[in-house]
């Protein structure tokens, strides 16, 4: 497996996880102390959100950043991105053209039907 695949199954890795995914959305509001995201999900003891924030660390999601003895933790887009440019796009980009294709097809059916102007005439 290659150094590519490994960093995009690192990201998914760390999206398949709710409560990552609850990290994610609280650090794209703005930057947040280890100590302000353990306060926000204060279900989970420090222990775990290090976890957590350790996956999505690894996977280049979040950026650390030291002040002193303060850990800020910063969104990092750009993953996210990139999967979506170079997986999800692909995959959206054939059924959008698919769909445009049957619409074509419907279209063009529908404007040689045979019955289409007595259908009109008789609905009224």
């Amino acid at each position: 497996m290659g150094k590519a695949q490994a960093e995009n199954d690192d990201i998914w890795k760390a999206l398949a996880d709710r409560t990552r995914r609850d990290m994610l959305d609280e650090l794209a509001e703005r930057a947040l102390t280890t100590g302000e995201l353990v306060a926000r999900f204060d279900h989970l003891c420090r222990t775990n959100v290090m976890k957590h924030l350790d996956v999505l660390v690894a996977a280049r999601l979040v950026i650390v950043r030291r002040q002193g003895r303060t850990r800020w933790n910063y969104l990092n887009p750009a993953p996210i991105q990139a999967v979506c440019q170079r997986w999800i796009h692909r995959h959206v980009q054939h059924m959008a053209g698919a769909l445009a294709r049957l619409k074509e097809h419907v279209e063009e059916r529908h404007a040689h039907s045979p019955n289409r102007s007595n259908s009109s005439a008789t609905s009224n």
